[in-house]
């Protein structure tokens, strides 16, 4: 997909070389360890070496202190847990969150090529998987809250793989590991319908050819025609 609107709000924050530390130790059975300190000038190159001082020390504790709890505080909810939350593994580095939407009107956006004016459409109930870097999304035949045994269809939507996972094309994705649950789910709805759908990846989706099945919607209060969805054979049970 590639972006339409504005998203650098979602970008890290630039770091600057500031400081370094080097470390010295001394031979022997019984060694003893000297620390360095060193500033850094507008070029990035170590100046002004003196011992690290107590103060410095503190300073270095407090940033690794503060990275710590960052990593901790990943997708943790900011209040009570959002009832459309299916399931949550809230690893630093492997978390994951499943949930769901109900039927609701979205602005979509599509390439020229495709024939398709931006605008706004109703779009199916969803089934919404991600982890940091990727996102895979299903469609559901109604807005009841899934459970194990729901049926999964095949998301009625372009740029989208046979199993569900979601090609991003150049979206530059930026989950922060500092991320609530509430800002990591947003973000990825941001990315996937403000992006725009560019081309079809697997053939046969839906029973209604895809394209004339947006011409119809797009800048209608229609709603979603779920006879078109298809079933995929898999249930929610499949990605737990």
């Amino acid at each position: 997909m590639n972006t339409t609107t504005d998203i650098t709000n979602h970008f890290g924050s630039m770091y600057y070389p500031k400081s370094a530390l080097v470390f010295y130790e001394t031979k022997g059975t019984e060694t003893d360890v000297y620390v360095e300190h060193f500033d850094m000038d507008s070029n990035g190159t170590p100046i002004n070496a003196h011992p690290l001082t107590v103060k410095e020390a503190n300073v270095l504790a407090k940033a690794l202190k503060t990275d710590e709890e960052k990593n901790a505080a990943f997708l943790k909810p900011k209040g009570i847990l959002p009832t459309n939350i299916l399931h949550i593994n809230p690893n630093a580095e492997k978390g994951t969150v499943l949930w769901y939407t109900k039927a609701q009107q979205r602005k979509l956006y599509f390439v020229e090529s495709l024939g398709i004016p931006n605008g706004m459409a109703q779009v199916p109930p969803m089934l919404w998987l991600a982890n940091k870097n990727s996102l895979t999304v299903f469609a559901l035949a109604n807005d009841r809250r899934p459970t194990e045994k729901t049926p999964l269809y095949y998301a009625p939507f372009f740029n989208i793989y046979e199993k569900g996972n979601v090609c991003m094309g150049t979206v530059s994705i930026d989950i922060k590991n500092s991320a609530s649950v509430e800002e990591f789910m947003q973000a990825w709805e941001h990315y996937f319908f403000n992006s725009y759908f560019s081309h079809s990846l697997s053939a046969n989706l839906t029973k209604k050819n895809i394209v004339s099945l947006w011409k119809d919607l797009i800048g209608t209060d229609k709603p979603f025609p779920k006879e078109v969805l298809k079933k995929n054979n898999k249930t929610l049970k499949n990605l737990l």
